[in-house]
């Protein structure tokens, strides 16, 4: 049984999330839809994590496994010629037996893009949250680097969240203006739901002056949902990038 593995990119506009749901598309259905058509056989694939409803992907990762033989090349081309033009294949690995591409996972890299330009943009507001006051992006930086470490972010979960354990390791929070954008890049080892959509709307918060950084440290302390901002739109989201120790076996293209 071969353990394949796929890097995808998707626009989540239009989708109830990744997984599999009964009263909306969602990405892993469509992927799964694919692949047993391609290798005419059932396939359940497994993703790195759950993107929620409108939330996009560069570099979503995904396993399942197979006693096809075909090439991964013939993975590729094959697969994204049968999904919607909203999910692209981007590689096909081959990868090692044990390889899971949720347990095996050791950093996840998410990128939130605020619109703060002068008019909107219908372009841009399928991915970006359009934020009209005026931002004082210095305070949110000095904010945004309480969030680095380990910390309970119980405060920054949405309701319903079942981990077991909210403390979480974030290596990097950092922003980035370029142009009309600024965008907010969350580095970590893994998130609870909502966790980084939660974390862009407190910054977003101290930016215009509603809340300080001392709030925030508060909120890091207290793990109390009302101690912290509002949950940014889903759409500004974008999962980018999901590294692992494993290495593949073999990479097309």
């Amino acid at each position: 049984m071969r353990n394949l593995a796929l890097v995808l990119e998707y626009d989540g506009t239009g989708y109830g999330g990744w997984q599999i749901q009964p009263n909306a598309p969602s990405i892993q259905e469509e992927v799964e839809a694919g692949l047993s058509t391609l290798l005419k056989h059932p396939v359940r694939v497994t993703g790195s994590g759950r993107t929620d409803a409108g939330v996009h992907a560069l570099g979503q990762v995904a396993h399942f496994e197979t006693p096809s033989r075909i090439p991964l090349r013939g993975v590729f081309h094959g697969l994204n010629s049968l999904l919607p033009p909203a999910i692209a294949v981007r590689a096909v690995w081959e990868m090692p037996p044990g390889f899971d591409a949720r347990r095996s996972a050791r950093e996840k890299t998410y990128r939130y893009r605020l619109h703060v330009g002068p008019a909107p943009s219908a372009f841009a507001r399928p991915y970006s949250w359009r934020v009209t006051a005026r931002l004082d992006l210095g305070v949110m930086a000095e904010a945004a680097t309480r969030f680095e470490g380990t910390h309970d972010f119980g405060a920054f979960r949405a309701a319903g969240c079942a981990a077991r354990t909210t403390v979480r390791t974030v290596r990097r929070v950092a922003l980035a203006a370029r142009g009309e954008f600024v965008d907010v890049e969350v580095v970590g080892n893994g998130f609870l739901r909502h966790m980084v959509r939660i974390v862009v709307g407190t910054l977003v918060e101290v930016g215009r002056g509603r809340m300080s950084v001392a709030d925030v440290e508060a909120a890091l302390r207290h793990p109390d949902r009302a101690r912290a901002g509002p949950t940014a739109p889903a759409r500004g989201l974008t999962l980018v990038e999901v590294r692992y120790d494993v290495k593949p076996l073999e990479v097309v293209p």
